[in-house]
């Protein structure tokens, strides 16, 4: 089992950058694929971003494409959202999440694990 702890979200300006970390605890963080899910108010949970296990590759949602940046560092137990040029339609919680197997483009959040407690992220125009 696994236990995931989100930080860095916080209050932004349009235009602005934040970057999101979540820690994952136990010693098994390099074998789960990662992904970044956000929820606004009112909508469903949506996919953003994910990457395998060793980091090498990685998705995201069309709506963030060049603007975000998923990463990790599995001796540090900890992956990365790199987020730029933030708009306010990016305003929501965002989680980090985990999931087994290889799998990476399968972007259903009923695919995932493990699940964080969530940080906001509010961006205003």
């Amino acid at each position: 089992q696994v236990q995931l702890v989100e930080s860095g979200g916080g209050l932004v300006q349009a235009g602005g950058s934040l970057t999101l970390s979540c820690a994952a605890s136990g010693r098994t963080f390099s074998t789960y694929v990662m992904g970044w899910f956000r929820q606004a108010p009112g909508k469903e949970r949506e996919f953003v971003a994910a990457i395998n296990r060793s980091g090498e590759i990685t998705r995201y949602a069309d709506s963030v494409k060049g603007r975000f940046t998923i990463s990790r560092d599995n001796p540090k137990n900890t992956v990365y959202l790199q987020m730029i040029r933030l708009s306010s339609e990016d305003t929501a919680v965002y989680y980090c999440a985990a999931r087994f197997g290889v799998y990476v483009s399968d972007y259903d959040p009923r695919r995932y694990d493990y699940w964080g407690q969530g940080t906001q992220v509010t961006v205003s125009s």
